[in-house]
């Protein structure tokens, strides 16, 4: 049996455990909100002590997107659970056209997890929502029994405004339309990977996560009428694009050599017999343009930090089988199909 806890005492956050009690909506409950949570991201909203935000809405069209977060390691290079949770649903909500104004979190944590774990990942998820300046204004926390959680999994909501004049969604690539990447594909999968694997690389590998609704405004700035916009996450660039082609009922011609790969993600896959075109990334974003429109929107994306390493790397084709085809480097034409699985598990 477990002492009686001392509830007039702070959190032990160098020592102390997530147990049944800090999810039982009782004191203890109350003590993890007001020590942890509560100054970590710390608002009027929050403030208001209520189960529900409430908050003034921009004219527009709404966007709401919920994502759930699961990756394995929690802490890997260049990120962590917890600004991953904030990087993905900013970023849903802005492959929309949206601005992204409010986030909600959901913890569901696992008895015996560490508290000072804990408070890392809240103070990355704070940190994160504060460089983004789009706030968490609502959450809740549930602890499960030990070695039914595996740590702690995060979901995070997120609202967003579309402006007047912009429509884009994955129904919207039209045949002529360039593609554009914002860059190198596949770094955040490979750096979960080679985490786990224990690999170490000549050329370490990094997370690519990053919140990339400003780079979106950016574009959307220079040319309105961008049809599509999409995040690569879970299964790649490929998956990706064939997501698209089938939503717009079009094929697509791909170029290999104007892919960006970095040289720690080519060596990784190749290594491991990975695809980069099917490996995660959770800081690059696919837009596809009219033909007139691509420079303009890829020298405004150059010109950003989040898309120094812009490229054009193919076109939409018409195609009744809404294939994804690449011309290799060596001058031959592959399909980029659908996996028929999962490549890679755990990675957000």
């Amino acid at each position: 049996m477990s002492a009686k806890r001392d509830y007039h005492r702070p959190l032990d956050m160098r020592h102390g455990l997530i147990d049944m009690t800090h999810g039982a909506g009782g004191r203890a409950s109350a003590q993890l909100v007001e020590e942890l949570f509560g100054p970590a991201f710390d608002n009027p909203w929050l403030a208001e002590g209520h189960d529900a935000a409430c908050f003034a809405a921009e004219r527009g069209r709404m966007v709401l997107a919920t994502d759930a977060h699961v990756v394995s390691p929690l802490f890997f290079p260049g990120g962590d659970i917890g600004c991953l949770a904030v990087h993905g649903t900013i970023n849903d909500v802005a492959m929309a056209g949206a601005k992204p104004m409010y986030l909600a979190a959901s913890f569901v944590i696992e008895e015996g997890f560490a508290l000072a774990t804990l408070g890392r990942i809240v103070a990355s998820m704070a940190s994160a929502s504060r460089q983004a300046r789009v706030p968490v204004i609502a959450g809740d926390t549930k602890v499960v029994e030990k070695n039914k959680g595996d740590g702690v999994f995060i979901t995070t909501t997120g609202v967003g405004v579309v402006p007047e004049g912009v429509q884009v969604s994955g129904r919207r690539a039209r045949v002529g339309d360039h593609i554009l990447l914002s860059g190198r594909i596949g770094d955040h999968g490979m750096a979960i990977m080679s985490c786990r694997q224990g690999l170490e690389l000549q050329t370490p590998i990094r997370s690519d996560t990053a919140a990339l609704h400003e780079l979106v405004a950016t574009m959307l700035q220079v040319c309105p009428r961008i049809g599509v916009l999409r995040d690569p996450t879970r299964g790649g660039l490929a998956t990706a694009l064939n997501e698209i082609a089938r939503q717009s009922g079009v094929g697509m011609m791909l170029q290999e050599r104007a892919i960006p790969v970095g040289a720690g993600v080519q060596a990784a896959c190749e290594l491991l017999g990975l695809d980069p075109l099917y490996v995660a990334n959770e800081g690059k974003l696919i837009a596809i343009v009219p033909p007139t429109e691509a420079q303009p929107v890829l020298d405004a994306m150059r010109a950003h930090p989040l898309g120094a390493q812009a490229a054009e790397i193919g076109i939409v084709t018409e195609d009744q089988h809404h294939f994804v085809q690449m011309t290799t480097a060596f001058g031959g034409r592959r399909v980029v199909d659908w996996l028929s699985g999962e490549q890679l598990p755990r990675i957000c």
